[in-house]
């Protein structure tokens, strides 16, 4: 296993990466969260036996730990899935001591790093990711939440981990739209930060899908080194500098919200988004037609959408995207906050973009 650190005082973590000898887990788990009367490893109901298996390595014997399963979809991170978890807490007695184990994608992340950040005003939390996209980003950082109807992730927390145990091994049983899926999120790393590694991504675009080990851990390590140096210099998007990771959000997840949860996975709706904050800031001037032509080449290459179906483009009309991206976090004072490139390698927040080029990218993207 191959180990970064996401460096933040007290609340510092590592990051493991790999595929791990047999008993390693339990190991590195007990280092992280010593003294901890009891266990709950709260799993996607895809990956219940990935999630056994790993229980027994933590402790075969032991009575202390309890598996709770969860649907999977966007549409459990919701309130009455908190709820019922708060519930799941309180019938298992767990203490100021119990430690929370999230085995799933960004879903279950998100919704139990939320749980922990409220259970007795904060309990210790692991976060297992199984899916690409939760590697490469949902489980690293600290945002935790659930979404509402409306909007997605309003309500949350920031709440670290104590552990991100990266097994990629449980990728390979990942079905290849969600893989696909992942790897939006992984380009988005490239545009926002480091040309070299956008670069490398369209080098071995082919050994990425085939999905080589070595290529798989390398974009992941990249990935996480990349979100951890965000991280520790604005944990909670105090100083602007984190919210560059939110390139192509602020359009994805209206995506997500007016298609319903579920038509497009996460990185899909933010490949999409990408793409319209790309044409954005391609009719702003602020980057080349070229750039933006190696990226949405590099989506398409990855096998991710960057237009909306024709089938359901009528949902988004320019009001309903508007309102919806209103909702979202970054806006401030009733003005939209928009990440937008420079060159691949770079963004900047630009604030107050004019409406009629916002909606000239989002007809672009339309059918």
């Amino acid at each position: 296993m191959q180990t970064l650190q996401v460096s933040l005082d007290a609340r510092s973590y590592p990051i493991h990466i790999g595929r791990p000898e047999a008993n390693e887990f339990g190991h590195m788990l007990r280092d992280a969260v010593p003294k901890c009367s009891k266990i709950i490893i709260v799993h996607d109901e895809s990956v219940a036996r990935f999630a056994a298996r790993n229980a027994m390595v933590i402790a075969p014997d032991s009575r202390s730990i309890h598996l709770v399963s969860v649907a999977s979809g966007e549409t459990s991170k919701s309130v009455e899935q908190l709820d019922r978890l708060w519930k799941t807490m309180l019938s298992l007695k767990a203490d100021r001591q119990s430690v929370l184990v999230a085995i799933g994608g960004g879903v279950i992340g998100d919704l139990v790093g939320f749980v922990a950040s409220t259970w007795n005003r904060g309990v210790r939390f692991v976060q297992v990711p199984t899916t690409l996209l939760a590697m490469v980003d949902s489980s690293v950082g600290g945002k935790t939440g659930i979404n509402l109807p409306e909007a997605k992730n309003v309500i949350g927390a920031f709440w670290q981990p104590s552990l991100v145990w990266v097994d990629t091994a449980s990728l390979d049983s990942l079905p290849d739209r969600e893989y696909r899926s992942g790897l939006a999120e992984v380009v988005k790393y490239g545009v926002i930060l480091d040309e070299a590694f956008f670069r490398s991504l369209e080098d071995r675009a082919s050994d990425i899908l085939g999905r080589d080990d070595f290529a798989v851990t390398e974009i992941v390590k990249r990935s996480c080194e990349l979100k951890a140096q965000v991280v520790a210099a604005d944990e909670r998007e105090t100083t602007g500098l984190r919210a560059i990771l939110n390139y192509g959000h602020t359009f994805g997840h209206a995506i997500e919200t007016l298609a319903e949860y579920g038509t497009y996975l996460h990185g899909e709706a933010i490949s999409i988004g990408m793409t319209m904050a790309g044409m954005l800031a391609l009719s702003l001037g602020r980057w080349t037609a070229s750039d933006l032509e190696r990226q949405t080449e590099l989506l398409a290459r990855f096998g991710l959408p960057t237009r909306i179906a024709p089938a359901i483009a009528s949902r988004f009309s320019h009001a309903a995207m508007m309102d919806a991206m209103l909702l979202d976090k970054k806006t401030s004072h009733g003005r939209l906050h928009l990440i937008l490139p420079s060159r691949i390698g770079h963004v900047e927040t630009v604030v107050d973009a004019p409406l009629e080029l916002i909606e000239d990218a989002i007809d672009a993207c339309l059918g």
